[in-house]
């Protein structure tokens, strides 16, 4: 007898080539209780008994996806305004500070889009 209380080495230093009929049947509960406690972590991290429950229920399954649609698009729609309007205060101040290329640059865009709304006859 070795220390685990049986002639035959654990499972987990047990060779690939070992006879299953060879290993006792308390070590195949064990393996198969390890296996079945570590499949139930796994599913509980994944959260699949709730997603389970969404997918039962499509018109809450579509409320969400309404949701959260609305909120990307607010999203995205505060943040453009927000850097658009970053941009346009840098370029200001560098309107303002009159250096040679940068103001002609911006001088020249600005004359674009003049030009354009010109045009444009509502």
């Amino acid at each position: 007898m070795n220390a685990y209380g049986s002639d035959h080495p654990p499972a987990d230093f047990r060779g690939i080539n070992d006879d299953p009929s060879e290993i006792p049947p308390e070590e195949k509960l064990n393996a198969v209780y390890r296996l079945t406690t570590g499949l139930v972590q796994q599913m509980e991290k994944a959260r699949i008994a709730e997603y389970t429950q969404l997918l039962n229920s499509p018109w809450r399954l579509v409320w969400l996806n309404v949701l959260s649609g609305t909120a990307r698009g607010l999203g995205i729609a505060l943040g453009f305004t927000f850097f658009a309007a970053t941009i346009i205060y840098v370029l200001q101040v560098l309107g303002a500070l009159n250096l040679p290329i940068i103001g002609d640059y911006i001088a020249d865009i600005v004359r674009i889009v003049q030009h354009q709304l010109e045009l444009k006859t509502f």
